[in-house]
């Protein structure tokens, strides 16, 4: 094969200028995934805030605080996080047991630490916590889990989950149990017990319905006849779907969502701004959305995949997993396909602290990608 004259030079030029960013030890492709969801999702804000300048700057500096996060953590390798695991994880435990006792109170849920200088969830710490513990445990023990292991696992998964649930916040619950069985699945775990799991969950239901609060009940009834109280708990939903099956294929336009700016879809900017993506640009700019999300998960299992251990492997993996569960469940839930949990569309919908826990996740798959361990031949 014959080269031309410069593609030598070429070459090496390109190898500098990657090897450059590993030193800075940053993934090219994630970072530009992540910073064109971002963009999209300052546009589709701008609108859902009824064109506010204010609500787009606050989110943007959100952005940015949250990618700084991402990229400081990058620098840290994965043997310290692996390291700082039990740790993370028994702080986590200890901060959730005293929301119990003294946390704030806030839309009749006892979820908040209010530190005076600042306010947040440590269930958010849970998310990442959790994942980073699971893989920990499994990092120096034959794949896949064997019995004893697997009640260790479901230990470590169950606590902060049912903690969680307590206060009461489901969403954030289902999220953190996802992120801990995603470790498992990537471990190896053997679809009968899988599946086992999953009948014993199937079983347990009618107990579970009992131990919900009645708000939760009204809203799984409400998903499953939204139309029975269309001005009161199925309003939400019902407006939603409106505002989806209004966009047709290609939309309204940008600022032409009659949903959203004449008021009648709620929680707009937050939990529900995946409707007014679809009114305002279609179906096709709802593929577009997913199709940067799924980008994102995509390049977050190739650096699952080509990860050096065992560690690195389930928590690449368990990060990715539990991003693709956020936007399955904020879509399913706005759609009408699941009951309304209080999952925002990831780095798209208004709000602070869950988009800092993200970016800190994909700071940490950075890092498992850049810091590379030479292997002696």
């Amino acid at each position: 094969m014959i080269f031309p004259e410069n593609y030598r030079e070429r070459r090496g030029s390109f190898l500098q200028r990657n090897d450059l960013w590993s030193q800075l030890h940053i993934d090219l492709p994630l970072l530009v995934g992540l910073l064109a969801l971002s963009l999209i999702g300052l546009t589709i804000l701008y609108s859902a805030s009824g064109a506010t300048p204010a609500v787009v700057w606050r989110q943007a500096a959100r952005l940015g605080m949250a990618l700084v996060a991402a990229l400081m953590v990058a620098q840290i390798p994965s043997y310290t996080l692996r390291r700082w695991s039990p740790l993370t994880y028994g702080i986590g435990i200890v901060l959730l047991a005293i929301v119990m006792v003294v946390g704030d109170v806030g839309k009749g849920a006892q979820r908040w630490l209010d530190l005076g200088f600042v306010r947040f969830q440590p269930s958010e710490l849970m998310k990442i916590a959790v994942p980073l513990m699971a893989a920990q445990y499994m990092h120096k023990r034959g794949l896949p889990p064997k019995s004893r292991e697997l009640m260790i696992m479901l230990a470590i998964i169950g606590a902060p989950a049912l903690l969680i649930a307590e206060q009461p916040d489901l969403g954030t619950a289902i999220l953190v149990a996802t992120a801990g069985f995603a470790v498992l699945f990537f471990a190896g775990l053997n679809w009968v017990v899988l599946g086992g799991i999953g009948a014993l969950s199937a079983a347990l239901a009618p107990v579970g319905w009992w131990l919900l609060h009645d708000y939760q009940r009204q809203r799984v009834i409400t998903f499953l006849n939204p139309e029975q109280d269309p001005l009161g708990t199925g309003y939400h939903i019902i407006q939603s779907k409106i505002a989806l099956g209004s966009g047709g294929l290609f939309g309204k336009g940008w600022l032409n969502g009659s949903q959203a700016h004449l008021q009648f879809l709620p929680e707009r900017s937050t939990d529900f701004i995946f409707a007014v993506c679809g009114e305002e640009f279609g179906f096709f700019g709802l593929v577009l959305l997913l199709s940067v999300y799924l980008f994102i998960v995509g390049r977050g299992l190739v650096i699952a995949l080509r990860a050096q251990d065992t560690f690195e492997r389930l928590v690449a993996g368990g990060l990715s997993s539990t991003f693709f569960v956020y936007v399955f469940v904020n879509a399913g839930m706005v759609s009408g396909l699941l009951p309304v949990v209080g999952v925002p569309l990831p780095l798209v919908s208004y709000g602070g602290t869950s988009m800092v826990t993200l970016m800190i996740g994909f700071g940490i798959l950075m890092s498992i990608q850049t810091h590379k361990k030479l292997i002696a031949p």
